[in-house]
């Protein structure tokens, strides 16, 4: 298996709120299926995926119910510690809800917030002086 991700799925419980909170960001979908699923390209070769959560569980076709979100943040790196405040204010204006202010972290000189979306996926907004994020979408850690 190459060490790659094409697709994060999350389970969605309103459609319209995702894409009301996502089309506030400037996210534009890259496939839009009326009451089913949403998809988004978040990167070259990356997809980010609501799947409403009932046709989510049938989809699995295993016992139980398989859509909750737990234990995972998406992360969007920015420029600067104005643009984490800007950014965290426009996700709750478009209906996130803000669990963490923006606020210097614990380590590296990381400045971050953290803000759910209207299905509960938590996304960390930061800013750290330490990494960046190059033209390609590479994520170089510690340079």
């Amino acid at each position: 298996m190459k060490q790659q991700l094409h697709f994060v799925t999350v389970a969605a419980t309103d459609l319209d709120a995702t894409r009301h909170f996502y089309g506030a960001l400037g996210w534009t979908p890259l496939l839009d299926v009326e009451g089913e699923i949403i998809f988004y390209q978040s990167a070259p070769g990356q997809v980010l995926g609501f799947f409403l959560a009932d046709k989510f569980n049938q989809d699995l076709a295993s016992p139980g119910d398989h859509a909750q979100v737990s234990g995972i943040t998406l992360a969007h790196n920015v420029d600067t510690p104005k643009q984490v405040n800007e950014l965290s204010n426009t996700m709750a204006g478009a209906g996130g809800t803000i669990l963490k202010p923006p606020q210097p972290g614990q380590f590296g000189g990381v400045f971050h917030a953290h803000i759910q979306d209207p299905n509960g996926l938590i996304w960390e907004i930061a800013h750290n002086p330490g990494w960046r994020i190059d033209a390609d979408g590479s994520v170089q850690l510690g340079g």
